[in-house]
């Protein structure tokens, strides 16, 4: 069966918000407790594994992102990039820094801080990585290990412009609330597709409050470090 793909995500219907289950307490979003969470992680279950059913014409690829929490003095912040419109995929979609674990790469943690450092310019000497989650795969048959690090301030962006057209920081604990969580169910001949979103608004930016529609597999991801810091 082919699986068409979704052109405007915002425009599937929602089915359910999760605001029956709880924010994640502000003490869990605190540097010590992070640092102590990987260094002795819970028994825990991952509740995204992944997209569903992969292309079979594609043969699996490792690839790692970096999931960069920022720490601001109001709190940790996600800063997450808005990919390129020329694009051939993934035009225009909210995602992480990251792409292919390539042979030169030493592991998936060095790959992710490389991506990051290609793609937006973060120097890993600001960078303190605190361990990786369970591998997500994609419908693209990209096997995807998620590197969670922390970011001190001070740091300086520099955007590939081929593959970047906007970085930008989210608030952790916006993210790991999941009354903002929705659920969405995409119907087609023969089939459906679910995923996940969070969609957010920053009321900060510059003239314009600016709309960003976070799905897919980074929502994904994100979900599933919500279960794992809730563990």
């Amino acid at each position: 069966m082919s699986r068409p793909p979704i052109l405007d995500p915002k425009a599937v219907p929602v089915t359910a918000v999760d605001s029956h289950l709880p924010p994640l307490p502000a003490e869990r979003l605190q540097l010590d407790f992070l640092r102590q969470r990987f260094a002795h992680p819970p028994l825990w279950q991952v509740e995204i594994a992944g997209d569903g059913a992969q292309f079979a014409q594609r043969s699996p690829a490792a690839a790692a992102v970096l999931l960069p929490l920022v720490m601001r003095e109001q709190g940790l912040s996600l800063l997450l990039t808005r990919r390129s419109e020329q694009l051939r995929d993934h035009a225009g979609q909210i995602s992480f820094p990251g792409g292919r674990v390539e042979p030169d790469d030493e592991s998936n943690e060095a790959a992710a801080l490389r991506e990051a450092e290609e793609e937006i310019g973060l120097s890993r000497a600001y960078v303190e990585v605190l361990g990786q989650l369970p591998v997500y795969s994609t419908v693209t048959a990209f096997q995807v290990t998620p590197v969670v690090a922390l970011v001190r301030p001070g740091f300086g962006l520099k955007l590939d412009g081929v593959e970047v057209a906007e970085a930008f920081e989210v608030p952790l604990q916006f993210l790991m609330t999941p009354a903002h969580h929705q659920h969405h169910r995409f119907e087609f001949a023969g089939g459906q597709r679910q995923f996940l979103s969070m969609p957010w608004r920053n009321n900060q930016h510059p003239g314009e409050p600016r709309e960003y529609f976070i799905w897919g597999a980074t929502a994904a991801m994100l979900r599933n470090f919500y279960r794992f810091l809730s563990a």
